[in-house]
């Protein structure tokens, strides 16, 4: 056999199984060795020659880094990430910057992310009145309304109770609101659905304060209330309460950070973020809803009747690619992974497709391990992208039978104007020049 025909023969044996159109591979090939021949050892599935990544050098240089000449920097009470990360920020909105500046919020930048833990510095904020600079040592949670005896808890009580760790993510409901727009807005992947994170949050389950309190039968509702500048208040069905939700402490380990709700916050585990009341000063056990601003002239979907729903409370199953996305760039022709997150309010993520020709063919991503409930997984694909165009989507499905749709199907629900509950397919074009774009179909 010729040199040539050789080296075709051992592409062959290396070469991953193609599982839809535009170079998508088997979600395998990245997992496990497939072949090792020919004395040509493998790497991740695929041959080294293939991958081509690394620079090949003669001699290994023998040049010593001046990092390797002095002493490094001393111990520091609270560690930062390193000064060559300082580009990793989140995005800042502030509508009202003159007239309101502690209100609007930050995005996180998930394109310059991995894994699914968000760093606490980076984790999405939404403020309607600035944050307050709350002493937890004055700071007080009351527990009252329908209940047998209404309770008072001082923080330092709080911290007495069993407590519990839990990942969940959390979304404003508000998220993805730039591609509501009319024309798709050209913005990197984290200032279009950075108003998502995940976190590991410890807390005391609320079921077991409100059972402490009471419950009056005739209650059905719980009003939270935050202790900002905004009074911000949301309805709570009594059902939630006592079902999942968190009156959550520690957010990665740590007491929250004041701009999640130090010292004190409600957490309502794949709800729309806006109702688990930050800064949390009081619940109150009601008949029914307080139809308060947040819930009336805010956070309702516009509908094409012109009627608005309310209380729309879990938030749809949703995916987005992170690498590569807006605010990234493609380095030439090769094999890449494509990788992304998947949610789902309603329960578990069960499955992930990758589509690289706009939805005419799809195949389905690896999950990384653990997938949990109403928490953020990290789905990944190898792709060899062949420096053409491409347009690249995906789409998620949970455990109770949702599957994420098209914008077209989305915006077919809402009236014009609808910024909530935005979980459309996001498509990124890939230009063969390698720049990503933000496009609908």
């Amino acid at each position: 056999m010729s040199r040539e025909g050789k080296r075709k023969g051992k592409e062959a044996i290396l070469m991953p199984p193609r599982v839809a159109g535009n170079g998508l591979l088997d979600r395998r090939a990245f997992l496990t060795g497939i072949a090792k021949a020919a004395g040509v050892v493998t790497v991740a599935g695929l041959s080294s020659d293939i991958l081509a990544t690394a620079q090949a050098i003669e001699t290994p240089s023998p040049a010593v880094p001046p990092w390797m000449k002095v002493p490094g920097k001393p111990f520091r009470g609270y560690g930062s990430p390193s000064k060559y990360e300082d580009q990793v920020k989140r995005t800042i909105f502030q509508p009202y910057k003159e007239l309101a500046p502690g209100a609007g919020a930050s995005m996180t930048p998930l394109h310059q992310l991995h894994g699914t833990i968000t760093p606490s510095g980076l984790h999405f904020e939404r403020h309607h009145n600035g944050v307050p600079d709350i002493d937890p040592s004055q700071h007080q949670l009351l527990i009252h309304g329908l209940v047998k005896r209404p309770l008072m808890f001082s923080v330092e009580a709080l911290h007495r109770y069993p407590t519990m760790s839990r990942v969940y993510f959390l979304e404003c409901s508000g998220n993805s609101f730039p591609n509501a727009a009319a024309e798709p807005p050209q913005m990197s992947c984290g200032a279009i659905h950075g108003l998502v994170s995940c976190s590991e949050w410890t807390g005391v389950p609320a079921a077991l304060l409100l059972e402490e309190a009471g419950i009056d039968p005739k209650g059905k509702w719980v009003i939270a209330e935050a202790a900002d500048a905004a009074a911000m208040n949301r309805s709570i069905p009594l059902e939630k309460m006592l079902d999942d939700a968190m009156i959550a402490l520690y957010q990665n380990g740590e007491h929250l950070r004041p701009e999640q709700g130090y010292p004190v916050r409600l957490l309502l585990p794949g709800w729309e973020g806006n109702a688990s009341v930050k800064w949390l000063r009081r619940l109150e056990v009601t008949e029914g809803p307080a139809y308060s601003r947040e819930e009336t002239s805010k956070y309702t979907d516009l509908m094409p009747d012109g009627k608005a729903r309310q209380f729309t409370f879990v938030m749809g199953v949703k995916s987005v690619i992170t690498h590569p996305s807006a605010g990234l760039h493609m380095q030439g022709p090769g094999f890449y992974e494509i990788s992304g997150l998947a949610w789902s309010g309603s329960g578990r993520i069960t499955r992930v497709e990758v589509s690289a020709d706009s939805g005419k063919s799809w195949a389905e991503a690896a999950l990384q391990e653990p997938v949990l409930s109403k928490s953020l997984v990290r789905f990944r694909i190898p792709w060899e992208w062949n420096g053409g165009p491409a347009l690249l989507q995906s789409r998620a499905a949970d455990d109770k039978g949702h599957v994420q749709g098209t914008r077209a199907l989305w915006t077919a629900q809402y009236s014009t104007g609808n910024v909530y509950h935005y979980n459309a397919i996001q498509t990124w074009r890939v230009s063969p020049e390698g720049e990503i774009t933000n496009v609908y179909l």
